[in-house]
Parts: structure tokens; sequence; C-alpha cells
């Protein structure tokens, strides 16, 4: 996948955040890099890795430099071990491995997309770093606190995974390690258009990483740390807004199109915002990649002074 990029393990934490000094316990991500231009950070969701970004990527490098990494947790990046309040997974763990990672690779400031867990990982970024991210794009996703707030049979029934995968452990870990193939399949196809959608090159680094029981805990630690810890940061930051342009993208074939006006959501979130559906499912990057693609050109600056 991503036939040309860069692959590197680069040392990002864990970082003051988790209460610790620089050095300490050092933690990896898989990165891959690639094009030339003005970096933009672009950061995965579940259960997938860095590979999704591949129908996109080529046009993408050709404007920005791409910075593609695994999030904690997930496909060959490193995976913390499970603390009692979740803390190694908080979506603030996560955006302080992307500060430092940007850091690392000389990017100060940087435009940044997320789809589903990655969209929530950059909006922490955003709030805990606005001076770092000047243009922002979310990918199918309502803010974590207000899925919360707003759950009802509906949503209840679409996000099953979110009141599954956070009953402690190792109840959910044990059951999806039982068939790790089966339970991604599902996830992947019922979440979108069916598994055609996905290039078989990525399927099989989705299907490697869901094998190792690590990733499976990591995972599940994740939504962990959604209903915990992430809720608790949301509390204390209720009136801070994202301040950067932000893009919202979602399939109108899925359940944030069904359940939420989006576009009013995240105008309740931040201060810049413009987006629309795009015809697709859960997965916009495979499902509809020249569409999604057509939105980040109209969106994202190629100009060097806003970022860098």
């Amino acid at each position: 996948m991503l036939d040309g990029f860069e692959s590197a393990r680069i040392e990002v934490g864990p970082g003051p955040e988790m209460g610790q000094e620089e050095g300490a316990n050092a933690l990896s991500l898989h990165v891959r890099q690639g094009g030339e231009g003005p970096p933009l950070l672009l950061l995965h969701g579940y259960p997938q890795t860095g590979a999704m970004w591949a129908p996109v990527a080529a046009e993408l490098a050709k404007r920005f430099r791409l910075v593609i990494p695994d999030l904690r947790g997930y496909g060959r990046s490193d995976k913390p071990a499970s603390d009692a309040d979740h803390a190694a997974y908080s979506k603030r763990a996560m955006a302080g491995d992307m500060l430092r990672l940007m850091s690392a690779l000389g990017h100060e400031r940087f435009q940044a997309a997320g789809h589903d867990r990655g969209g929530r990982v950059l909006h922490r970024l955003c709030l805990d770093a606005p001076e770092r991210v000047a243009r922002a794009a979310v990918l199918d996703i309502a803010p974590t606190a207000h899925v919360f707030q707003t759950t009802d049979k509906r949503l209840a029934t679409a996000y099953y995974h979110w009141f599954f995968l956070i009953q402690p452990a190792p109840f959910p870990e044990r059951l999806i390690g039982a068939d790790p193939i089966y339970f991604l399949h599902h996830t992947l196809g019922g979440w979108g258009s069916g598994l055609d959608a996905f290039a078989p090159e990525a399927l099989a680094e989705y299907e490697a990483a869901f094998s190792d029981p690590e990733t499976i805990r990591a995972t599940c630690e994740d939504y962990r740390a959604a209903a915990a810890i992430d809720l608790a940061h949301d509390a204390a930051d209720a009136d801070r807004r994202i301040q950067c342009p932000l893009l919202a993208l979602w399939g109108s074939n899925g359940v944030v199109d069904r359940l939420y006006d989006v576009l009013a959501t995240w105008e309740r979130k931040a201060d810049h915002v413009s987006g629309r559906a795009v015809e697709a499912g859960h997965f916009l990057v495979e499902e509809a990649p020249r569409e999604t693609l057509e939105a980040f050109l109209d969106f994202f600056e190629t100009d060097e002074k806003n970022t860098g």
C-alpha cells in the first residue's frame, strides 16, 4: 500500500499529558510519508490503519507533504499497557502523539484530516493546540460527547460496538479474539457498502493487524477511554471551540446522516464550519475517493505561508 511513500518508526512519547517525563517509556508510531508541499496529517479510524488513505494519497501528494501514522494501539504502532482510567488511550494522549510526531518531522504548523476515531483525535488536537492546526477536516463523525448525550435506540442499535467494546476487559477481547477476521469483516462490510470497497492490499493489512491480540486489546481501550476520561476532558472544555476552519464530510447513506444535523452539530463546537454529505456509507475515502479528494483539494490550502 502507498507505493513510493517512505515508511518508518518514529519515537513520539509518551509525553507530558501522561504525567511522565520526556523520554520515559518511549512510544513509537509506524508512519508513512510522501509528497511535496505544505504538511497534511491524515488520521485513520477503527478498525483500520493508515492504509485507508491510499485511494486519495497519490493525488494529494502532488500538492502536500503527507504524514500518515498508525494511531497508538493500531496497525504497526506501539500498543501501550492498559491502565485503570484508560488514560493511555485518551484522545488527549493520541493528540499529544501527533504534536510530537509533527514536531519531530519539522512541521510546527500543519493541516489535518481525520476519519472516524482519527477525527476524534483531531477534535482534541484542535482544542489542545489551536496554534498548531491551520485547517481540519473530520469525516463521518459527530462529536463524542454529543453522541453519548443524545443516545437513543437508533444510535445504540447502529453503534452497538460503542457499548460492547467499553465492557470491562477481557470480555470483548475474548469474544473478538475467538474469530477476529469474522468480526473485522462484519464491521468493515456492515458500516459501508460491503467489503468490495476495500483494496485487497488494504484489507490484508487490516486482517494482519486484527490477528494480533494486542491490537484487539488496545482498540477496546480506545473506546473505553472515549466513554470515560475523554468525556471528562470534553466536559472541562465544554466552552472551548475549534478556532481553525473546519470541514465536515459524512456519508449520505450512513448513520451520521440519518441521526444528526451534522453541520449544526459542528457549528456548536467550531467557529468556521463548512461541509456536505458524500454519496457513501461510513468509509468515505474507499467508497467515494474522487468526491472526497475533490472536497479536500477545495478545502486545504497549498499556500506555504499558512503551514509548515
